[in-house]
């Protein structure tokens, strides 16, 4: 496989995998894809997560005082990408809860296939903060380098990029444009094709998510 550099991170987990395969399936219901997801989501949570820093506090146990490590959430911003990155959030948030929550509303013209975007909300004090911008595919990367420059323009203490699935032009795509932003992926797929879908990808997430296929 081609190499990437340190910036892409695979997250080839079995659990990861062996639920990627079963929304893969052209025959998952609504429901199940759905469910697949938001526990997919939650596996990968601990990865994009891993280097979260801690702090030290003290603690009553049922039997002595100890210093423990604890993350601070509210200083973790998950931003979703309208209207698949969604399906991601939900299952972050499982295992984040305290992490403040962005949305940008971005579609994509199918025409150009360049981003749109239509809605943009943050929390405030964005420069203490650590980002986590999620959308379900990086495909031609055009909607995640949109997202990442409005977000960067904030000046977050760091951006990381969360997707089920990319392939290798949505990577160059990402990285030409935000070479230090981190991409954390279940899978590398082929290729796309003419009207800017993942092979062999999933289909369209957002319209399997909401059942608006």
């Amino acid at each position: 496989m081609t190499d990437y550099g340190p910036n892409l991170h695979l997250v080839d987990h079995p659990l990861v995998q062996h639920k990627l395969t079963l929304m893969r399936k052209k025959e998952a219901s609504t429901n199940s894809f759905r469910r697949l997801l938001n526990e997919l989501s939650m596996l990968m949570c601990y990865e994009v997560t891993r280097d979260m820093p801690t702090q030290e506090v003290e603690i009553e146990t049922p039997l002595e005082t100890m210093t423990g490590k604890m993350i601070d959430g509210k200083k973790l911003v998950l931003v979703s990408i309208l209207r698949a990155g969604t399906g991601i959030l939900d299952g972050m948030l499982t295992v984040v809860p305290g992490a403040r929550v962005g949305h940008i509303g971005l579609y994509r013209d199918p025409k150009t296939l360049q981003a749109v975007e239509y809605y943009f909300k943050m929390p405030p004090d964005m420069t203490e903060r650590d980002v986590v911008v999620v959308d379900p595919m990086l495909a031609t990367g055009n909607s995640a380098v949109a997202a990442i420059n409005r977000v960067k323009a904030l000046k977050p203490k760091s951006i990381k990029f969360l997707c089920l699935l990319t392939c290798p032009e949505g990577i160059a795509t990402l990285h030409k444009a935000h070479p230090e932003v981190a991409i954390y992926t279940a899978a590398i797929d082929r290729q796309l094709n003419d009207h800017g879908y993942i092979l062999p990808g999933l289909g369209d997430a957002g319209d399997r998510i909401f059942g608006t296929q």
